[in-house]
């Protein structure tokens, strides 16, 4: 990870630039956005069908979680973009 790489590795200096990551910019992820979540016993799954709606845990208008190869790197909102759902992010979590 580019946050264990010590000074001495970097040329002693702590800024860093899009440069520096030009090694990783062709490596895959995999990103999800996760708008809610349900539990619901097997029985009522299958008894769906088209135009059921199904109850998730989040409120309209919170923050969506957006996750790089499962791990939670931000929140965000669902925007609109000439006809496509996209996400916008409004906060960055940072590592622990």
């Amino acid at each position: 990870m580019l946050a264990d790489i010590d000074d001495e590795e970097t040329g002693g200096g702590s800024e860093r630039s899009a440069g520096d990551l030009e090694a990783v910019f062709d490596v895959p992820v995999r990103i999800s956005v996760v708008l809610g979540r349900a539990k619901m016993p097997v029985a009522n799954l299958l008894k769906m069908d088209v135009g059921t709606v199904v109850e998730l845990d989040r409120q309209v208008g919170e923050a969506i979680d957006i996750y790089v190869n499962d791990r939670l790197v931000a929140r965000g909102e669902i925007v609109l973009v000439e006809g496509r759902l996209g996400v916008t992010m409004t906060e960055i979590i940072k590592a622990a």
